[in-house]
């Protein structure tokens, strides 16, 4: 089989990660202080594919461009491509046709978090040579997917976000194809919400004759499309990180696998892993939790984190409440007033949720 080529879709507009979302593209929301993208390229890389096109849309493109560059950062070669309009998963790779040309290729959801990479999977499609293979897990509702239905180890029919699923078998957001993919989004015709669907595209594969290999996932999988699912990503990051201290400790308390960026000061804190800190963060007279992350440049000041994420310069001063469960943007800035009478005081954007203590 011929060298694999990399497709990372990362065209989506995020809407269920407003308001973050609404100024910054939904792949580069950090899980563990790591765009979400990031895994996904590295994950490609260590499998041995460094050709990579990445599907774009043109609102959040350049910011996307900015942070992955050509790709020497990870070891790639990275190709940009516009997809002018959402129009669903087998026209974004119709849209990269003239990139994969006639290669087989792996294609990846680039807000999706696979548990043990894909190397694996890349050395079963290379050895079998199956037409797709695609990866599946049990959910617990299934209508919210596309969702496969299999008959002595193969691929039967596939059916996008049924109403009666007949499997409990999802879609993982991990596809391996031939150049017989690029045929099968030619001959289908759009869905009843206007998209052409990856799943009409595979079941017309079926419908062909030509062999889908099915790989049921046993480890984790995360769409991190919502918070909650982007909280737990964090948290099974988080969960294999190795301590590392590499910025200044005064007066503080680490216990556990946390990582401090060399840069990143504490002082008169506690923290407890597992919790990254970014380079330039600045944690003083505060508690920092499990399963937080803190990025570059923020600031925690007589306040307690836990089970967060808060992102480049965010601020949490002179809270009376623990913060859990939470995303804060970049450069948001959250503190108790000073002025009496005291009063809740807010500028707050489209979108956003504040609960009150």
């Amino acid at each position: 089989m011929p060298q694999l080529k990399g497709l990372i879709l990362s065209g989506g507009r995020g809407t269920r990660l407003r308001p973050i979302t609404h100024t910054s593209a939904k792949q580069l929301v950090p899980v563990a202080n790591q765009p979400v993208l990031f895994y996904g390229i590295r994950s490609m890389v260590e499998a041995g594919v460094t050709d990579i096109g990445i599907i774009l849309n043109p609102e959040t493109g350049g910011e996307i461009r900015d942070a992955c560059g050509d790709g020497s950062q990870f070891g790639a070669r990275l190709t940009f491509i516009e997809q002018t309009s959402p129009d669903g998963l087998a026209h974004a790779v119709l849209t990269a046709e003239p990139f994969l040309g006639d290669a087989p290729f792996v294609m990846y959801l680039g807000d999706n978090l696979l548990q043990g990479g894909l190397t694996g999977l890349v050395q079963q499609f290379q050895a079998n040579q199956p037409d797709a293979m695609i990866l599946l897990q049990p959910v617990d509702d299934p209508r919210q997917y596309g969702v496969a239905e299999l008959r002595d180890g193969r691929v039967t029919r596939l059916v996008e976000k049924p109403a009666e699923p007949k499997s409990d078998l999802a879609l993982v957001g991990v596809y391996l194809f031939t150049k017989r993919i690029l045929e099968a989004a030619k001959a289908i015709e759009p869905s009843p919400r206007g998209e052409l669907e990856i799943t009409d595209a595979i079941q017309w594969i079926v419908d062909q004759g030509d062999r889908v290999e099915p790989h049921v996932v046993h480890g984790w999988w995360k769409d991190t499309g919502k918070l909650a699912d982007m909280l737990e990503a964090n948290r099974l990051i988080l969960d294999v990180i190795e301590r590392r201290v590499d910025g200044e400790v005064v007066d503080s308390q680490i216990d556990g696998r946390v990582v401090v960026e060399a840069g990143a000061r504490l002082e008169r804190a506690v923290v407890r892993g597992p919790v990254v800190i970014g380079a330039g963060a600045v944690i003083t007279d505060s508690y920092i939790g499990p399963y937080s992350s803190i990025a570059a440049g923020a600031v925690v000041e007589r306040s307690e984190v836990e089970h967060s994420i808060l992102l480049e310069r965010a601020q949490l001063i002179g809270l009376e409440g623990r913060i859990e469960s939470s995303l804060l943007g970049r450069d948001v800035v959250v503190r108790r007033g000073e002025r009496t009478p005291r009063a809740y005081r807010f500028m707050v954007g489209d979108n956003s949720e504040i609960e009150i203590l």
